[in-house]
């Protein structure tokens, strides 16, 4: 397996089983600790069965040692997490909870709250309350509930909530991901197409990531200085040369290129493509001399400007 550019850890979902903490002659609390550890367990075991890394390997996921009723709790289980370097939380419940005492405050992590839909116990209540909570504190959440009632004792996941499930657990691994990565702009406005110009507010108010810019000129720099990997170009160029067939070629007969000229032209597509790849991630095999003058190199690319998910040491 290649080597991980990734400087620093793969964000970790921590799973918090919230749960109606009066105890007493009711024994509301203690009739509640199975079904709701419960909910944890499964939305653990469908996240690490469903969700991967862009790396391949599955999420990792931690629950909190306990259930969550008091702020005690709320508080060790925020502990926890940040030892366990959690990210993204999931609160999960089939009951009324204090949510003030309850609700994730982490002004960092990415929230989502999964409410139980079930007659014998108000979960539908929590979730709605905790959620208004989150609007007013200015805590994003993203709410989970089933459209279909089921049993108490039912311990299967809907479709439907595991649709939401594993939507809000994609998102919120990537946007975890990109968080204090930076993202790649070779060249500025593409063909007056308003939609390429980068916004670096959006960047680093939103997704928590910043933004390095690069000319264009840049590219053609380094193919005239050959600042490139030529073994790896040579690679590229024969994979190219066996998996990219050209196609009917419409243009008009006078202004249709030779053969030469199609060569030529899939040679310098490929040489750009290594040089961009450097720019992304830097590049140890460069020509002697040629050390990485703008230490970019941070990930995969996406247009119209260049994502960059990854950063070598």
């Amino acid at each position: 397996m290649a080597k991980s550019r990734l400087i620093g850890d793969y964000p970790v979902i921590g799973i918090r089983p919230t749960i109606d903490g009066r105890q007493g002659s009711l024994r509301v609390r203690e009739s509640l600790e199975d079904q709701t550890m419960n909910m944890a367990k499964n939305a653990a075991k469908l996240f690490t069965e469903n969700l991967r890394y862009s790396n391949g390997e599955p999420v990792k996921v931690v629950i909190a040692d306990s259930t969550i009723g008091r702020v005690a709790e709320a508080a060790a289980c925020a502990d926890k997490f940040k030892k366990e370097n959690v990210s993204i939380t999931l609160t999960v419940t089939p009951c009324w909870c204090y949510g003030s005492e309850t609700m994730d405050m982490d002004p960092l992590t990415i929230k989502g709250v999964w409410g139980f839909n079930g007659t014998e116990r108000p979960g539908a209540v929590y979730l709605a309350a905790v959620l208004a909570g989150h609007a007013q504190k200015g805590l994003p959440a993203f709410g989970i509930y089933g459209h279909d009632v089921q049993d108490a004792d039912d311990t299967n996941i809907p479709e439907d909530v595991k649709e939401k499930l594993l939507r809000f657990g994609r998102a919120a691994i990537a946007a975890a991901t990109m968080r204090g990565k930076s993202y790649l702009q070779i060249g500025s406005i593409c063909m007056g197409i308003a939609g390429s110009i980068i916004a670096p507010e959006f960047f680093e108010e939103y997704l928590g990531m910043r933004v390095e810019s690069i000319d264009e000129v840049e590219i053609i720099r380094r193919m005239e200085k050959g600042i490139y990997d030529k073994a790896e170009y040579e690679k590229a160029l024969a994979w190219t040369r066996a998996h990219c067939p050209e196609g009917f070629d419409k243009n008009p007969a006078d202004v249709q290129k030779t053969k030469d000229e199609k060569d030529k032209d899939w040679e310098f597509i490929v040489k750009m493509m290594c040089i961009i790849k450097d720019l992304y991630n830097g590049n140890k095999n460069l020509p002697a001399g040629c050390m990485e003058r703008f230490r970019y190199g941070q990930g995969s690319s996406g247009l119209p400007g260049l994502r960059r998910l990854r950063t070598p040491v």
